[in-house]
């Protein structure tokens, strides 16, 4: 708990603050106003008490330890002539002890209000022994005296969770301002990756197909072979803007295209731009994806069918698809493809943010590249 305390802001004692204080101070001059002691003596000790008990319950905030000593002295010496007949000084006794139990000391928990309660209850003792009071009288004092001091303690113990309290909103404030600023820089890093995967593999491979087709120009004249690469550049082009498209229909939660119908576009699309066969087997009942997830999947074996035509031209392709469990989308290419590039580890890091994960690698004579989402 003194810990805790060190971490809360400086305030006023008390919600009502100066209010309360001045309630207080009016309570105490109203009461004393009503003393009639027969001796000239009490009134000296009551008006210097009083300004005693002024200077400590303002000081209570600034300046507990002194504070402290000011109310404790005036409780205790009130306490000596409360048997004095008309005396009133019981009022700044108790007013004096509310205050006590209401400072908050650091590190020493409720050891000041319990030795200010038994120099008190020993002040109480003494008055009723030399001005002749009753037992009766010492316990009614006794009685107020502890009612005061249990309304001081719920008091501070209430401003205590009060600024617990203003602690836990700035706290929740502050992490709340931390995990908006984490998921922006998450959404940056997957818009990141987005663009890899669209622009660097659309655009790549459009700049290979116009290099040919310049080639085949200058070198060759080749005007029928240019023309034909010009025509796969456009179906490049186009199928760039489509993946474009898709991407930025997932980051704004609009609807993607089905798995199934866009995995069957990959294939037949590769199997026209490079001359191969491709297979592609649905196995289970098709259910509805996250955008997310459908982008990172496609995402996933587009990469991995550019990575077949790379390192293993000419060779049969088959892309698997499986509803079980979850999904899982496979490319296996005849003939052994080696290693994997950053295209492939982005795509990893892709689906470990929707909760997948990638594996590829060598399977017999053949490269397979798997990219799975575990189901709820």
């Amino acid at each position: 708990m003194s810990r805790l305390r060190g971490l809360l802001p400086s305030r006023p004692h008390g919600e009502s603050g100066w209010v309360g204080r001045l309630l207080a101070s009016g309570v105490a001059i109203a009461v004393l106003s009503t003393a009639r002691p027969a001796d000239a003596w009490v009134w000296v000790v009551l008006a210097v008490t009083f300004v005693m008990f002024l200077a400590g319950t303002f000081l209570m905030s600034a300046r507990p330890s002194v504070a402290f000593g000011l109310l404790l002295t005036v409780a205790v010496v009130n306490a000596l002539i409360c048997g004095v007949d008309r005396s009133n000084s019981l009022v700044l006794v108790l007013l004096a002890m509310a205050d006590i139990a209401v400072i908050q000391f650091p590190r020493r928990g409720n050891r000041q209000v319990v030795a200010a309660a038994v120099a008190v209850a020993a002040g109480y003792a003494v008055s009723a022994w030399q001005f002749g009071e009753s037992q009766t009288w010492y316990f009614t004092q006794l009685m107020w005296t502890a009612v005061l001091v249990a309304f001081g303690l719920n008091r501070r113990q209430y401003e205590v969770q009060a600024r617990q309290t203003e602690l836990l909103l700035e706290q929740t404030r502050l992490a709340q301002s931390e995990h908006a600023r984490a998921a922006a820089l998450e959404e940056r890093g997957r818009i990141a990756r987005d663009l890899h995967d669209v622009l660097a593999h659309s655009l790549g491979a459009l700049t290979v197909q116009l290099e040919v087709a310049e080639g085949l120009l200058e070198d060759r004249g080749d005007v029928a072979g240019a023309l034909d690469r010009v025509r796969r550049s456009r179906r490049l082009a186009v199928q760039g803007l489509v993946e474009a498209r898709s991407a930025v229909a997932a980051l704004r939660a609009d609807e993607v295209p089905s798995l199934p119908s866009a995995m069957a576009a990959l294939a037949e699309e590769h199997s026209q731009d490079h001359g191969t066969a491709v297979n592609l087997t649905v196995v289970g009942e098709a259910v509805g994806l996250e955008s997310g997830v459908t982008v990172a999947l496609l995402g996933a074996v587009r990469e991995a069918l550019t990575n077949a035509a790379k390192h293993a031209p000419g060779q049969a392709v088959e892309l698997r698809l499986a509803y079980q469990d979850g999904v899982r989308a496979s490319v296996r290419n005849r003939g052994a493809t080696s290693g994997e590039g950053f295209g492939l580890a982005g795509m990893r890091e892709r689906l470990a943010l929707v909760g997948g994960t990638l594996t590829a690698g060598a399977d017999g004579d053949d490269w397979l590249v798997v990219a799975e989402v575990a189901g709820d």
